[in-house]
């Protein structure tokens, strides 16, 4: 069992960045980019000039899009280390992103009342929600009252 962390957090202590190792890093970073609207910020370059990464802007982070030549490793449910990353979309952004992933060939593979989880193409877990702030009061009664609004299949 661990103890409590002792002194003070830093108040500059947030996510920095995620990596995604792909052997098809324009690929991926487009999926990103397509699917998520998210804002690319550099592209880095190996020594022989090749593409090895793309970074995007992920709401104060970067998802960094990292060249591997490990093969894809593949995560159903909760897995060892990291096996999801989930976006925080609208419920309406929900269901139009839904759409969007069905039409690229990444179905929605579950569903719960406020979250929907598909794969990116390599197979990374992913998942669209909009689970309710807790801090929103608004949405924390609708918690409290364990009911949740529904949404339309795609």
């Amino acid at each position: 069992m661990s103890s409590a962390p002792t002194g003070v957090p830093p108040r500059s202590l947030a996510l920095h960045h995620l990596a995604l190792g792909t052997a098809e890093v324009e690929g991926l970073a487009s999926f990103y980019r397509e699917v998520f609207h998210l804002e690319e910020t550099s592209r880095q370059l190996d020594a022989q000039g090749g593409l090895r990464s793309i970074w995007l802007e992920l709401g104060g982070a970067l998802l960094m899009i990292e060249r591997s030549g490990d093969p894809r490793r593949r995560v159903d449910g909760v897995g060892s280390g990291l096996f999801l990353m989930a976006f925080r979309v609208t419920r309406e952004e929900r269901a139009r992103l839904e759409r969007e992933l069905a039409a690229r060939g990444s179905p929605i593979e579950g569903r719960t009342a406020f979250t929907s989880y598909a794969r990116d193409p390599d197979g990374n877990r992913l998942a669209i929600s909009h689970h309710p702030d807790p801090r929103d009061s608004e949405l924390a009664a609708t918690l409290a009252d364990n009911t949740a609004p529904s949404i339309p299949e795609p």
